[in-house]
């Protein structure tokens, strides 16, 4: 892989300290999301960094929602109704040895409502891959301090490194994240985790 040696500069990555108001933060907006999707919502889960108590993150809240049928056409029509914005079918999920183009990477993406703190809102269907991807990364942060400080250690490094490219931010998180995994699905098999 040739590695760039110019990122594009784009939004700044600011890393901050974990922030109490996270978890109510995520809780509104699911709340919300739930009223707007009924049913269509199996489930409705704070992922990411800011799910993670103590853990240093940027200041966005990641939400996933979980479907029976990514495909529902309820799904757009709910969400928008309710003023949800820019529902998207161009996002994959990406992982390392894993085709690209497989369904087990497919989700769709829905931009929080006008006014809204940011967040990043996540549609997957239940039982693939990327569905159950963040939770166990999420539930492994959790219950592994070593592993969830030197996450937050290499992040805020990498913000540091790369203060206005999110690209080159990602460019080495990712891969890292992957090879977190391989930890975290021993984690499980050891302590029979379930999503």
């Amino acid at each position: 892989m040739e590695i760039p040696i110019n990122f594009e500069k784009g939004r700044p990555i600011i890393v901050i300290p974990y922030q109490e108001r996270w978890p109510a933060e995520f809780q509104r907006i699911a709340t919300d999301l739930q009223q707007s999707l009924g049913d269509l919502a199996l489930r409705i889960d704070h992922i990411g960094s800011t799910s993670v108590p103590g853990l240093a993150a940027k200041d966005v809240i990641d939400i996933q929602i979980t479907v029976a049928d990514l495909n529902d056409p309820q799904i757009p029509v709910r969400l928008t109704a309710n003023g949800y914005t820019r529902f998207s079918t161009e996002y994959r999920d990406v992982f390392v040895g894993m085709d690209d183009a497989s369904p087990q990477l497919e989700k769709r993406m829905v931009q929080a409502k006008a006014g809204d703190r940011r967040a990043h809102i996540h549609i997957r269907e239940l039982g693939r891959f990327n569905q159950r991807y963040p939770l166990l990364f999420r539930d492994y942060l959790r219950a592994s301090a070593v592993t969830r400080l030197s996450y937050a250690l290499i992040k805020e490094r990498l913000a540091q490194l790369f203060p206005e490219s999110s690209e080159g931010y990602y460019f080495i998180k990712d891969p890292l994240m992957d090879l977190m995994y391989e930890a975290a699905e021993q984690w499980a098999r050891l302590t029979n985790w379930a999503p």
